[in-house]
């Protein structure tokens, strides 16, 4: 009985350690579905535990020890598991505006995808999905999606695909920038993949 009590938490530290190497390293490990899985399955062993322990006490005596340890290590787990999966979609966030809000770059890069849960590419789209909605209603005033830190220049430019970056939204509507193709759009349609290097800035003629 002592031996297991002095192994809850255990898991819940591995996890913490994880999202530590993730920040110290500036990379997105993979997302450890087995570690989580197990401190899932220890919660529930643990909440039976504490109803067991709680059932067995008389209604007029102090509950035991073993209950309160029960109790602090259920709520470790859980700041745990909410502590690794917040450090998660703050970098997925990160890596999002990163690219300028180019969705299809991060799906599919097969390195960065095999990273992703299957939660964490559904949180993705519908926060890409959200941000388009946002990005829509400012569309004649301003571009959220582009540079601040970039001046803006002539309202059009010319460009060739030098990279594949899938569909984007424009002013024109939803363009599939493929390589090699031309494309004449609104500067600030655009502006973050020339920085990117996805599109290159060629002369209109």
């Amino acid at each position: 009985m002592s031996t297991d009590v002095h192994q809850y938490g255990e898991l819940g530290t591995q996890l913490l350690q994880e999202s530590r190497r993730s920040t110290q390293t500036d990379t997105l490990l993979k997302y450890n579905d087995a570690l989580v899985r197990s401190i899932i399955r220890e919660q529930r062993d643990l909440e039976k535990s504490l109803v067991s322990q709680i059932a067995k006490t008389p209604e007029n005596e102090a509950p035991p020890p073993a209950v309160i340890i029960f109790q602090t290590a259920i709520l470790r787990n859980k700041r745990c598991l909410l502590a690794y999966h917040s450090h998660r979609l703050d970098r997925l966030r990160d890596m999002y505006w990163a690219v300028g809000g180019a969705l299809p770059h991060i799906l599919s890069d097969p390195d960065t995808r095999s990273k992703l849960s299957p939660h964490e590419v559904d949180y993705l789209r519908s926060y890409h999905s959200s941000a388009m909605d946002f990005r829509g209603e400012f569309s004649s005033e301003l571009d959220i999606m582009a540079s601040i830190t970039v001046p803006p220049k002539e309202l059009h430019v010319s460009v060739k695909v030098v990279k594949d970056c899938g569909v984007i939204q424009t002013e024109l509507g939803t363009i599939d920038f493929k390589k090699g193709q031309r494309f004449v759009v609104r500067r600030a349609d655009i502006e973050h993949l020339i920085v990117q290097g996805y599109l290159e800035e060629v002369s209109g003629s």
